[in-house]
């Protein structure tokens, strides 16, 4: 029998914090039924989503026939996936057959694809019950998750506050208990951010290691897939369910990782750099202070870690902002003139910046880039990870953006939010956020893990072992 919407019972909100790998575990003993698992994650989306508009679109009859489903196979012992009966979101960015996608734009207000991305695919052979859409900026360009379709995303941890973007809607969805699990994307740190600003993991898995066939290109080596989590092994199970070659995407690595079914949370004789402002870098004395506890506490656990300079300036990051610009106006850039007057202004700056690079420009930002990999390599040589802030900052305020961060303040220091979309240029090496702690003011603050390349394992594990020293996944926001 279905249960009214609506109403949360006194043992959802308990449901809906359990971590995945853990809720797909108690479906699987029959615990707990696939079809109260979902009622609940409906429950939840319908109590705080009109406060947190996390959730463009929600599907709840679909999602409730689907977890009866589920629940008669388990009862006829029909072979189940890894998250069966586990309900998840999906980004408002990525194709899903049949439902609307907007990608957060009145260019896309009514493109219903004919075929979701192989990912969608991937999570729902799993068994897993997508329950609704999330928010995004438009064209998923932003850090600050507003768009002009949906209007403003809220954090949960605090409603004043961004839960970050590009995959902003899918952070405050499982930070606030609607999911446990959350697809998002990430060209420049769209899922680190939120997960370091909504106290979640979330993982930029190594270039390829999900294939991303969707977009117009698959040349273009900013692309990616990842999970926003509660914990370290959810997100290795979404990337054990969503890994591994297709011939629809070219660029997707042939051989996938053996993640196993546990994590070696282990980092005894393990070798950290750590470097809190990657050279020029204005970072929070919060932000820093919680960076070098993470740091103290891996030592505490066997690991060596020694301070670095990976010596970046500024001009990497310029250099992806422009590269993004280019980006955005290839693929977005023909609706400009249908569709520019209800765009955001500042998705059409960046697309004008972009369509105004000339080719040999463009083509020389891949000096920057090379460079910048020479910088990092002989680190990553001789250590085993990277440690640095995910943020510069905690959470910002609603209303602010990116630009206003990015600036020149004369200083010689940069004030650019997101520590993020450099490693989106390096897009061989995995870099994982996980929670660092958390302000004076509640915010959550995220330590970045960058590992070397194609070891998403090794993130994993050294995501784990933090994890295990100074846990997190038992803190909820106030919503």
């Amino acid at each position: 029998m279905r249960r009214a919407r609506g109403a949360l019972s006194s043992a959802g909100l308990e449901i809906n914090f359990i971590p995945a790998a853990e809720l797909a575990r108690r479906i699987r003993a029959r615990e707990v039924s696939p079809v109260e698992v979902v009622a609940e994650s409906l429950a939840r989306i319908e109590q705080v989503n009109p406060r947190l508009n996390c959730f463009c679109f929600v599907y709840p009859d679909e999602a409730t026939t689907l977890a009866e489903e589920a629940e008669r196979a388990l009862e006829a012992g029909a072979r189940i996936g890894p998250l069966h009966g586990v309900p998840v979101a999906i980004k408002d960015l990525t194709p899903t057959q049949g439902k609307r996608t907007t990608m957060g734009s009145y260019a896309y207000e009514h493109w219903i694809p004919d075929r979701s991305a192989l990912l969608v695919e991937r999570l729902l052979a799993a068994g897993a019950i997508m329950v609704g859409k999330t928010t995004t900026p438009e064209f998923a360009y932003s850090s600050f998750t507003e768009s002009p379709l949906w209007g403003v995303t809220r954090n949960p941890w605090d409603e004043t506050r961004t839960p970050g973007g590009s995959s902003g809607g899918s952070g405050a969805a499982v930070a606030s208990g609607c999911v446990p699990l959350a697809e998002g994307t990430d060209m420049g740190g769209s899922v680190r951010i939120p997960a370091a600003w909504c106290g979640l993991v979330g993982l930029k898995p190594s270039f390829g290691r999900i294939p991303l066939d969707f977009l117009p290109t698959q040349f273009d080596t900013i692309q990616h897939f990842g999970p926003l989590a509660r914990t370290v092994d959810d997100a290795r199970l979404f990337l054990s369910v969503a890994q591994g070659p297709s011939e629809r995407d070219v660029m997707s690595l042939a051989q996938p990782l053996d993640l196993g079914e546990a994590i070696d949370a282990s980092v005894d004789g393990m070798r950290f750099g750590l470097d809190i402002d990657l050279g020029c870098y204005s970072v929070a004395a919060e932000v820093e202070r919680a960076v070098r506890e993470c740091a103290d506490a891996l030592a505490g656990a066997g690991a060596v870690v020694e301070e670095v300079d990976v010596g970046w300036g500024r001009e990497v990051a310029d250099a992806w902002v422009a590269h993004w610009g280019v980006y955005l106006a290839a693929i977005f850039g023909e609706k400009l003139e249908e569709f520019r007057e209800r765009m955001d202004p500042r998705v059409v700056r960046l697309m004008e910046a972009g369509l105004a690079l000339g080719a040999v420009e463009f083509k020389r930002l891949e000096f920057v880039r090379t460079q910048a990999w020479k910088q990092l390599a002989p680190i990553l040589e001789r250590y085993d990870a990277l440690l640095c802030p995910t943020m510069s900052q905690v959470a910002r305020p609603v209303g602010e953006d990116d630009f206003v961060w990015s600036a020149d303040r004369g200083d010689g220091l940069y004030y650019g939010l997101d520590m993020t979309a450099q490693f989106n240029f390096v897009s061989q090496c995995p870099a994982l956020s996980v929670p660092a702690g958390w302000s004076e003011e509640g915010l959550p603050i995220g330590l970045q893990i960058v590992a070397r390349r194609y070891r998403d394992d090794e993130a994993l594990r050294i995501g784990a072992a933090l994890e295990r020293a100074r846990p997190w996944a038992g803190r909820r926001p106030p919503i």
